[in-house]
């Protein structure tokens, strides 16, 4: 690639739509985003492409990256790959429930909820909640595998009053 094409081609970029640049990013990196921001997108086939064109890092720059990436996990999010059913382990050990809250149901209830078109069913426990194979210690640790974001376990399951919370 000429150092010449660069400007060709970010001015072609600033024309692409954000799936485009998601393709770009794909071809680029050689594995796809997690982003779908435009401009961020932009950003980074742009950063790439120059680097590319440029040289990349000094071989100081990329010493003391290295030096910094010894200790350090690169990854801040893990990928949202849901484990497959045959490696998760069937039964997790709660720790004890100290004291029980006076919202929940007796030990052998079934507590349902629909969510995005499909019912999930949880059965209260003496020491936690069975769910899928496994047993959680909190309502809300349920709610956030099936929503994938915090939840108040007594809430997303109608166990509570939203104005009392």
């Amino acid at each position: 690639m000429k150092t010449m094409d660069i400007p060709v081609q970010l001015a072609a970029m600033e024309k692409m739509t954000a799936t485009q640049l998601r393709e770009k990013h794909l071809e680029l990196f050689g594995e796809e985003s997690r982003s779908g921001n435009r401009q961020w997108l932009y950003r980074r086939c742009a950063w790439r492409l120059q680097a590319h064109a440029g040289g990349d890092l000094s071989d100081r720059a990329r010493d003391r990256a290295r030096e910094l990436a010894r200790d350090v996990d690169m990854r801040v999010r893990p990928p949202r790959q849901q484990p497959a059913a045959a490696t998760r382990p069937a039964v997790v050990r709660p720790a004890p429930m100290r004291d029980l809250d006076a919202r929940l149901p007796m030990p052998g209830t079934r507590i349902k909820r629909e969510y995005k078109g499909e019912v999930y069913e949880v059965e209260v426990l003496d020491g936690g909640f069975a769910f899928d194979g496994q047993v959680y210690r909190s309502l809300s640790a349920i709610a956030h595998a099936i929503t994938g974001a915090h939840w108040n376990g007594f809430l997303f399951f109608g166990l509570a009053d939203p104005r009392k919370e």
